[in-house]
Parts: structure tokens; sequence; C-alpha cells
């Protein structure tokens, strides 16, 4: 490790005890950046990047709720504002019994620069609560929702901080957290994305994430004459992400052979149709489900307690939508071994530092979670527009739009990236991003 990363990351430890998810993502950031900044010393003087290590603001507040027995819970909630430097936070909220504060301000760190790669106007934050919606009744969900709302509500505004959903925090919660919202301000606003259609939502938007990983994934086999035709993808996840990341793959000729849940994994060797893909969005959607009735239904191989990563060997494409650190160095290294052509991250920080370090080195296409999965922000972001605008655009004009600024995300990471016959992505993506960040708050001054 460079010396000057290594004091760099010595003091965000020291500032940061036990968070080792945001130690993580700075560290893969700053290995990265920190040659751009010496040759630059602009930066170095402004301390940019001590500065984008630190939160502008952290909210953390009791959240109280009754069950349907009675029962009184408190659980903790969240909100980091992490920079406004290009615009009004934004960033979603996550409700998972993980959720810590260091959870959370990774997320928000890695917000920074994925809504900055959009080219839209957004800054980053992230929030969220441990509370668990899985297994509980709708009551149940809406009682934690309006707690949650009834502090969170004085610290976000639709020019201030735009929220949205992530993992646990569906349709649904985010319903209960604009009613909630409204009935507080009295004001009908754009304050919150992933909204319902007929109260203020974009079309395309539970979409978004993965068909714009996969329009991303597209961009990078271009670069070596592929597409998808043929191809088996190994997707993790049956959540939002997954379900349409293996949607548009099937589409677009590729093979999705596995997807997951918390409880295990599912092998499908001649791939999902559209007669699977409608029950398995039905079980985990509607349902609720456990990916193991979808194995029951179609008579596939099941896994308990087995990532997709522990089941499969031979592969073309890695597509982890599950969670952070899903893949280690092992199951990198297996998959290099046996061919893998290219790996893009659905999920947040999907890949461990040794497993990212592995597909470098070894030249397979590695589609970063801050570029590759920057699709959702952005169709929240053109939700947001669509708001200040009051209206609302045709499923054709927001897909092409978020194929746009997918394919502009590819160019910039392209533009800063190129190491000779390759592309090191993850070094294109925090450059650009980091370049557009680091600017705005030159311009600004000292804040």
């Amino acid at each position: 490790m460079d010396k000057d990363v290594e004091e760099f990351m010595k003091n965000v430890i020291e500032k940061n005890p036990g968070e080792q998810e945001f130690h993580q993502a700075v560290q893969e950031f700053v290995t990265t950046v920190m040659p751009y900044v010496k040759k630059n010393p602009r930066y170095q003087k402004a301390k940019i990047l001590e500065r984008l290590a630190e939160p502008e603001r952290v909210v953390m507040f009791r959240v109280s709720w009754e069950d349907d027995n009675g029962e009184i819970h408190v659980n903790r909630g969240y909100r980091v504002q992490f920079n406004s430097a290009i615009g009004p936070y934004k960033g979603g909220l996550r409700f998972h019994p993980s959720v810590y504060l260091g959870i959370i301000k990774f997320l928000g760190f890695e917000q920074i620069f994925k809504n900055a790669l959009t080219g839209l106007p957004m800054g980053g934050g992230k929030g969220g609560s441990d509370f668990d919606p899985h297994g509980k009744s709708d009551n149940e969900v809406r009682r934690f929702c309006q707690s949650f709302m009834t502090e969170l509500y004085r610290h976000i505004g639709p020019d201030t901080d735009v929220p949205a959903g992530d993992i646990g925090v569906g349709g649904r919660e985010i319903g209960y957290l604009f009613g909630q919202y409204r009935r507080i301000v009295n004001r009908f606003e754009g304050v919150l994305t992933g909204k319902g259609y007929n109260w203020g939502g974009s079309l395309i938007r539970p979409e978004a994430t993965g068909y714009g990983a996969t329009y991303f994934l597209m961009d990078m086999l271009k670069t070596k004459g592929e597409d998808l035709k043929g191809k088996n993808v190994a997707i993790s996840g049956s959540g939002n992400v997954a379900q349409f990341a293996s949607k548009k793959v099937t589409e677009l000729g590729g093979k999705v052979i596995t997807l997951s849940d918390s409880s295990g994994s599912v092998y499908m060797p001649d791939g999902i149709n559209d007669e699977m893909w409608n029950m398995m969005y039905e079980l985990k959607t509607v349902r609720r489900g456990r990916i193991k009735e979808f194995a029951e239904e179609y008579n596939l191989d099941y896994y308990p307690g087995k990532k997709v990563w522990e089941i499969v060997d031979k592969v073309d494409v890695a597509y982890p939508c599950a969670t952070q650190n899903e893949i280690n160095g092992e199951d990198a290294k297996r998959m290099v071994d046996n061919g893998l052509i290219a790996v893009v991250e659905g999920a947040n920080m999907p890949s461990t530092l040794e497993a990212i370090d592995i597909f470098i080195k070894n030249n397979v296409l590695f589609g970063p979670a801050k570029a590759a999965n920057a699709g959702g922000v952005a169709v929240s972001g053109l939700e947001m527009s669509q708001n200040s605008l009051r209206l609302q655009w045709t499923s054709k004009e927001v897909d092409e739009r978020l194929k746009g600024i997918m394919h502009h995300i590819h160019e910039s990471c392209v533009k800063y990236g190129k190491e000779g016959n390759t592309v090191n992505y993850v070094k294109g993506a925090n450059l650009a991003g980091f370049v557009k960040v680091a600017d705005a708050m030159l311009d600004q001054g000292i804040y």
C-alpha cells in the first residue's frame, strides 16, 4: 500500500473505529485517486480527500413503534448526509438487522461518486434502520415507517435531501413514509423517489438498477467485440435488482443460471424463461416468500445456506446483486480459472478488495458498483425532474434517458481508466466521480 494511502487510512480508522465496511469503501477509493491528487496539488492544499471522508452531517435517532400484540419495540434510525457540493443529498433508506452507522457511512460515501457519475445534480447521502420488515404485518411496517418519518421529516426536503428505497424498503414502505411526511408538513412535494406511478412516481424506476447495470455490461462487452448472446450469467439475489437484471439479460440473449436469497441458492441449467420469471417475481414481490419455493415449483437444484459463488465454477459473467462482500478472493480465483469474462456489480460493494484485485490483474472486465448500478439513482433523479416539471414521461422516454446516462458513465470510466489496451473501470469510475465533486468543492470554498 502506498505510504500516503496508508497514513490517510490510519487517520480514517482512528476516527471511525469498528466501521469495517466504511474503511473498505474509503480505501478502495483513495488507493486509485491518491496518485491523481498528488499530481494536482490544488486538491491536496484544499484537503479535498479529508473533507470527502467526513460526512457533512450525521443524524441518529430513536424509532419506537408498537406491534400487533401491543408490545413496544425500539429501533435506531440513521441519515448520513455526506456531501451536497453538486446537489441535494440523494440516496436510499435500508431497513435490515445488519444496519449500523458503519454500513450507512459506506453506502453514503459510495453514493457521492455514483450520483456524480450520472451527470445529474445530486449529492450523496444514505439512511436506514436496524428494523427488519421481513415477517412483519403491513400494519406493523406502517407503524414503524410513520414513527421513522416523524423524526426524519425535519432533516429532508425536495431541495435538501431526497431519500429513496434500498434493501427492505420497497413501494409499500415508500408509500407509508411519504404519507406520513405529507401529513406532517401539509405539502405534496417530491421528497422521496420510488413512489407509486399514480402519485408522482416514474415509470421504469423498479427496473432501473437491473436494466442499467445490464446496459453497462453490454458497453463493457462491446469493448472486446462481445455481447450477451449464449453467455452463461450467474446472478445472486432475487430482489428488485436481480429480478430485472435477469429479465434484461434474458431479453438480450444471455442465459441466467442462478438466483438466491438469504436462505440459499438455486441452479437453473437451462436458464430462466418468462413463466419462471413471473412466478419468481410474484413470489418475492407479492407473497414475500423464499427462493426454495421457486426451486420446488420447477424441480430445480436448491442449495440451502449456500451463496451462488459457492455453487458455480464455470460461468461467463458474474452478476452479484445480493449484498456487500459476497464474492471473496477464493470465489474470484475459481471463476477466473474457469474462464470468467466479466463481472458487473448490481449490489453495493459485493466484491472484497482481494476479489477485485484478482479480477483486474487477470484482465476480467470489472464494472464496479458506483458505475454499474447507478441506473437506480439515475432514474430517481429523473423522477425528481418529473416532479419539478409536474410531468410524467413514457416508459420509452425514461428508458432511453437511462440508456444514455449509462453510456455516459461508461464513457467517463473509459476516459479516466484507460490503461494501454485495457480499461480499469474501478480507477475510471473513482476518478470521474472525484473530479466532478472535488472541482465543485473548490469552486464553493471551504465549508
